[in-house]
């Protein structure tokens, strides 16, 4: 992945692109862009959103990713074409509910785990049905109380 300095970026003409802001009410499996779990879309500049048809928005819940930098009422970017690495942030349905995990490469094993030192190890069950959806490439975060969720 190659990453621009401020001074590469376009200074005009911006192109942007609507990518959609999924509901709370997510189904098991890639989410569909269905009006059922749509809660609306965002244009964003088209330079940060490289994939649209593999690119949504998902409202953050919790504080489970806190040390990662990502809070409750953030929007996660979340790309499905990205491969999922050691490191990587991470949208994964577990045993077919939606969460927000960092992926632990051990050897040849991956696991899922919390990013808050005061929440206890994330613990799968061996036999638990587990589907990464996608890689979080940004987040967004309002710095006003209140912006961002309806009010």
């Amino acid at each position: 992945m190659r990453l621009h300095t401020v001074a590469e970026l376009p200074q005009e003409g911006f192109s942007t692109v609507r990518v959609p802001l999924m509901g709370q009410a997510l189904c098991a499996g890639f989410p569909s862009p269905a009006d059922d779990f749509l809660e609306g879309a965002l244009e964003l500049p088209r330079w940060l959103v490289p994939n649209p048809p593999a690119t949504f928005l998902w409202r953050i819940a919790g504080d489970s990713m806190r040390d990662a930098g990502i809070f409750g009422g953030d929007l996660a970017c979340v790309d499905r074409s990205l491969k999922p690495a050691h490191g990587s942030v991470v949208v994964a349905a577990v045993d077919g509910e939606m969460s927000i995990k960092r992926m632990v490469v051990e050897g040849n094993r991956a696991r899922l785990s919390f990013d808050n030192a005061e929440l206890p190890i994330f613990a799968l069950e061996e036999l638990a049905e587990v589907n990464v959806w996608g890689v979080v490439r940004f987040t967004i975060r309002w710095h006003i109380s209140g912006a961002g969720q309806g009010r």
